[in-house]
């Protein structure tokens, strides 16, 4: 059994952060849970466009106000506390935050923490990862 507290892992390399949002990754690839868990904040008043297409992706909203839209299809969600939404085929996506978003984010696979996203708004496949580490 492991413990870890938001707090703590908010003051260590688990923090990733970028123009739009910043991340506490909890659980990582390299404890071997067969998933990662993130508390994931999406700044007030931004557009992130996304594309997980090597991960699949489950969010909860905890906090604030937003919606995501699907590109394939432009279908549009509004997301309040209490919404899950599951990115289950991969699905490019544009995140729109009217409030500031607090999130809680589960991966399939797990990421490792070092991934940033490319030009196409994924992160790299996890063979890639070990690739390049």
């Amino acid at each position: 059994m492991f413990v870890r507290t938001l707090q703590a892992a908010e003051k260590s390399d688990r923090r990733v952060t970028s123009e739009t949002w910043e991340s506490t990754r909890l659980v990582l690839a390299d404890d071997n849970m067969g998933f990662s868990f993130h508390i994931t904040t999406i700044y007030a008043n931004t557009t992130t466009e996304m594309w997980y297409r090597n991960h699949l992706e489950t969010v909860y909203c905890i906090s604030g106000e937003g919606e995501i839209e699907t590109l394939d299809d432009g279908k549009v969600y509004q997301i309040v506390p209490g919404t899950v939404y599951n990115l289950d085929k991969h699905d490019k996506h544009v995140l729109r935050a009217r409030t500031e978003l607090k999130l809680a984010c589960v991966f399939n696979p797990p990421v490792t923490g070092k991934e940033v996203h490319d030009e196409t708004g994924a992160y790299p496949a996890p063979e890639d990862m070990k690739k390049s580490a």
